[in-house]
């Protein structure tokens, strides 16, 4: 007999693939204020399971939701973010590098396809794909498949996406129940929670950071680049905060992508004025 979750498809969830170990990856997430677990999904990747309070708790949609995430993590960090998301009706995924447009693609539950063919091609470029054969795989995803349901389209994925060195542990699978994807990820070797610490904790955390992993880019790498760096991120996400706002449908995203920016700057200034006497 079929059971609740049959009838209504997989509750909505998500998985956030981060090119970056977990060190570099830590110290921006924990600003989204979204309690998660990283842990790696190989050599030069790592995933964030977050626990999905958004669309849980406030009935705000997962697609959006993590749409802002990547976002907001990737205009703060030189690595690109890949959001794998679900919910009773579709599924899909966003890629967000820096302040380009993110670029994605849908599939109904049942596996139809209703993204553009010309949003894959983009999204293998910016990953850094093959362009003949590994574009011939990602077009596969693209086509009508009686055989193949949403889940099996973000499964087909994330095996194109073993070419560039993706590797999810196998209980960390799409589709799953956001408690269990979370569980799943606490007991992978070298997992650790991310959750917001607190400014005071965030400034002083600075100083156990490897910033050498980080990048010259990080406001709190000190000197007068970083501080600079820092005055600029706050001069772009206040405008970004006011567009997003303005913008009638889409623009939570680039609200919460201006919050990070705001939030990243401040932290850095917060960390320039505690250490100008050390």
């Amino acid at each position: 007999m079929p059971t609740e979750a049959d009838r209504t498809g997989p509750a909505p969830g998500a998985l956030l693939l981060c090119r970056a170990v977990p060190g570099a990856v830590a110290p921006v997430a924990h600003l989204l204020r979204e309690r998660m677990q990283l842990t790696r999904a190989g050599d030069e990747w790592s995933v964030l399971v977050p626990e999905g309070g958004p669309w849980r708790d406030a009935g705000e949609p997962v697609d959006r939701v993590v749409t802002g995430w990547a976002t907001a993590l990737a205009v703060g960090a030189p690595w690109p973010v890949l959001a794998l998301w679900w919910d009773a009706d579709h599924a899909g995924f966003t890629l967000a590098s820096g302040f380009r447009r993110p670029v994605g693609f849908v599939w109904l539950a049942s596996g139809v396809p209703v993204g553009e063919e010309e949003a894959m091609r983009t999204f293998a470029a910016r990953v850094g794909l093959d362009p003949v054969l590994d574009l011939q795989a990602l077009d596969q995803l693209t086509k009508a498949d009686s055989a193949a349901d949403a889940r099996t389209r973000l499964r087909g994925l994330l095996a194109v996406l073993a070419r560039v060195g993706v590797s999810l542990p196998p209980e960390l699978a799409p589709g799953e129940p956001a408690d269990r994807l979370r569980e799943a990820a606490a007991l992978q070797p070298g997992s650790l929670p991310v959750a917001w610490p607190g400014w005071l904790e965030a400034v002083a955390e600075r100083d156990t950071v490897d910033h050498s992993r980080l990048g010259p880019w990080m406001p709190w790498t000190g000197g007068p680049r970083a501080r600079a760096l820092a005055l600029a991120q706050v001069a772009a996400g206040l405008p970004l905060i006011a567009w997003g706002l303005r913008r009638p449908s889409g623009g939570w995203g680039w609200a919460t992508a201006g919050a990070l920016l705001l939030a990243h700057g401040a932290l850095g200034l917060a960390y320039d004025v505690t250490h100008a006497r050390d």
